[in-house]
């Protein structure tokens, strides 16, 4: 019984972290992040993670739009 429901919480876990989102910049280019994009007010960035779990940083000026896979 115990499996089953740590089994059931672990599937539950992964269900919310599946989100992958685009960066659609302003010169076609399409940057894929495994997080949701936030953007620092203070910097006027965007703050990400990549597919390669490495953290990246884009201007708020060349994103032209932000799609949720």
């Amino acid at each position: 019984m115990k499996t089953i429901l740590a089994a059931l919480l672990a599937a539950a876990a992964l269900a919310g972290c599946g989100s992958e989102y685009i960066l659609s910049t302003s010169t076609g280019a399409m940057l894929e992040s495994s997080s949701k994009p936030y953007l620092n007010e203070r910097t006027g960035m965007y703050e990400y993670r990549t597919k390669d779990g490495k953290d990246a940083w884009i201007r708020k000026e060349q994103v032209v739009e932000i799609l949720e896979r």
